[in-house]
């Protein structure tokens, strides 16, 4: 009970950017005078808070606000997409200490990866001076399925010969942190709660995520929603071009092989040097060619925009599916691969999903760039680490089950 009292506070402080007195702490959490003391020495024992200047309201002595302590504890964040790996280092309320952006080793090999990753993020603690003993884990997340009790990944589409391979338990032994394994699209949606994109108008929204494949983090007031074994937003096979090319599912048209940058780099060959029909290309060359077809998009060049824009059609599609089933009130589109296409993408998707919305008449439906920016993904890895810590989990009220 302790400890969970102890995250309710930390909670209510972290959504009070302006700090909380000792008396606005009991009457927003029901807590006592004398348990909000307690706890509050606690923690300003453990740097989490700190006292940040007298506040005069009303009669009476002047009250003492606290605030989070931005440098009592930090975290750690990894977003490992087949083409490119992010990595960031969060302080306590969720800024951005350092960050780094790598190529996804070229032959995906599952030891050169983890390699690669423990290096950028041994890079980022050592430049920015923080003592590993502030670091309270770190984060991961990486394209499903995921295993979340055996912290591996298991056969991902665009990750070859990535057969339960043991990320997080790798990466734990590597850095001696504790760490967390989520989805992709599961820690962007995460992000945009926690940096205040989303938590700044309350309700459910779909994160639209766009990198070397395509998935949909799921929230609904306010829960990110996981599924039973947190593999929700596998939209890869929503099928949104029935005379599209066929699926490795068997269907024709699918998100997976219409929507993703190489699907467009595909669709665009003869505009900018792509592959030939039924030629394997590796992430670097399909990284390249977006990047010339996304160019010439903005060059106003029609061959480029008709491919985009049909693109931004089928995503609208899914997207309606998606909105049709759990009545969000808004969309987000990021991850690695969205800058690219972002302005082209804003202008064709809010029509094109409202006109297939079954409630359009009933209630607007936002549609928005992610407010975390390029590193969505990895801040959210992060911030995993920091919810657990900072937000009151009910789990922690249960006794553990006595031993006959």
């Amino acid at each position: 009970m302790a400890d969970f009292n102890q995250s309710v506070i930390l909670d209510t402080v972290r959504r009070a950017p302006a700090g909380l007195s000792r008396v606005q702490l009991a009457e927003a959490t029901g807590l006592s005078a004398q348990t909000i003391s307690n706890i509050v020495r606690r923690l300003l024992d453990a740097d989490l808070v700190a006292e940040a200047g007298r506040e005069v309201s009303g009669p009476g002595k002047p009250r003492t606000m606290l605030r989070l302590n931005p440098a009592g504890r930090y975290a750690l964040g990894v977003h490992l997409d087949p083409t490119i790996t992010t990595t960031v280092m969060l302080d306590l309320v969720g800024s951005v200490v350092a960050h780094d952006r790598i190529a996804t080793p070229l032959g995906q090999e599952p030891a050169e990866v983890i390699e690669a990753i423990a290096r950028s993020l041994d890079g980022l603690i050592a430049t920015s001076g923080v003592d590993r003993d502030r670091i309270s884990g770190l984060g991961i997340a990486a394209p499903g399925p995921i295993d979340p009790l055996g912290g591996t990944l298991v056969d991902p589409p665009h990750l070859h010969g990535w057969h339960r391979v043991p990320l997080r338990d790798a990466l734990a032994e590597r850095l001696g942190l504790p760490t967390i394994l989520d989805k992709d699209v599961t820690a962007a949606a995460v992000a945009e709660i926690w940096t205040g994109g989303a938590a700044a108008h309350p309700g459910s929204f779909v994160f639209l995520y766009l990198g070397t494949g395509v998935g949909a983090g799921l929230v609904i007031d306010d829960e990110i929603i996981r599924g039973s074994l947190d593999n929700s937003g596998e939209i890869g096979h929503i099928v949104v071009d029935p005379a599209g090319p066929e699926c490795w599912c068997g269907n024709r048209g699918c998100v997976a092989v219409t929507c993703t940058p190489e699907a467009m780099v595909r669709e665009a060959a003869h505009l900018v040097d792509g592959p030939a029909p039924g030629e394997e290309w590796d992430t670097v060359r399909i990284d390249a060619a977006f990047s010339r077809l996304s160019d010439a998009a903005r060059r106003g060049e029609a061959g480029a925009l008709e491919v985009i824009d049909r693109c931004a059609v089928r995503i609208a599609r899914a997207l309606a599916v998606i909105a049709n089933l759990l009545d969000v009130d808004r969309v987000i589109l990021g991850g690695p691969f969205w800058h690219r296409v972002d302005e082209r993408f804003l202008t064709i998707v809010p029509a094109e999903l409202d006109r297939m919305r079954a409630a359009r008449s009933i209630h607007p439906i936002g549609v928005v760039g992610s407010g975390a920016g390029q590193d969505v993904v990895a801040i959210g890895a992060a911030s995993l680490v920091l919810e657990r810590g900072l937000s009151p989990r009910t789990q922690s009220l249960l006794l553990p089950a006595s031993t006959p």
